[in-house]
């Protein structure tokens, strides 16, 4: 009998767990942030759950997330101090890679030929190596990403010393032909791809 009462209340007790993850995936497993107000971010038929606090740029084929600080919202890719993830579409795809061909998973989304500015200070470039993390993730029901996570430096422009290190996290959904690039680390971004809808 005791046996049967610790099955019936294990039972009882994963039921109360798994609950509210289902009911409320966003508000217990997706981020730190608070989620009592939240908006849905859409972009080519990609359905995501942010926290109204962040605002939203968009520009043709491309979106801007602001999640934090920010100098300056609307600048483009690239641009230091501004707490950010990007979304992309096959149009800045197209020259994802230095500038002049296209986005591959295999290597970075790296959309310039030159040293960029490291996110962090604009007085030091950023240098991307090898990736540390390769993978698929799921992006909702039904869709899988090509997932990379690169090893980012910050340097000087005199002579290389290293001043910050950063990941560029990548998720490429090759049939939507979208790419979310982060490189602040974003707190529950992950989750929040994953628990996205389609249209």
């Amino acid at each position: 009998m005791r046996k049967s009462f610790l099955a019936l209340a294990a039972l009882a007790g994963a039921a109360v767990l798994v609950a509210p993850m289902t009911a409320s995936a966003s508000a217990s497993s997706v981020s730190s942030v608070s989620t009592s107000a939240t908006q849905t971010l859409s972009f080519r038929g990609l359905h995501l759950t942010i926290p109204v606090g962040w605002t939203v740029y968009r520009d043709s084929d491309r979106v801007k997330v602001i999640t934090g600080a920010c100098r300056k919202p609307s600048s483009g890719y690239f641009t230091p101090r501004c707490d950010a993830f990007w979304l992309f579409g096959p149009k800045v795809l197209k020259r994802g890679h230095e500038g002049f061909s296209a986005y591959a998973p295999d290597r970075p989304f790296y959309p310039a030929s030159d040293v960029q500015r490291c996110p962090f200070n604009g007085k030091y470039g950023q240098v991307l190596g090898k990736a540390t993390v390769v993978g698929l993730r799921q992006v909702g029901p039904g869709h899988r990403a090509h997932y990379r996570s690169w090893a980012g430096r910050c340097v000087t422009f005199s002579n290389g010393r290293q001043t910050a290190t950063f990941d560029q996290r990548e998720w490429y959904l090759p049939k939507s032909k979208i790419l979310v690039v982060d490189v602040w680390n974003t707190p529950g971004l992950a989750g929040r791809l994953k628990y996205a809808t389609w249209s």
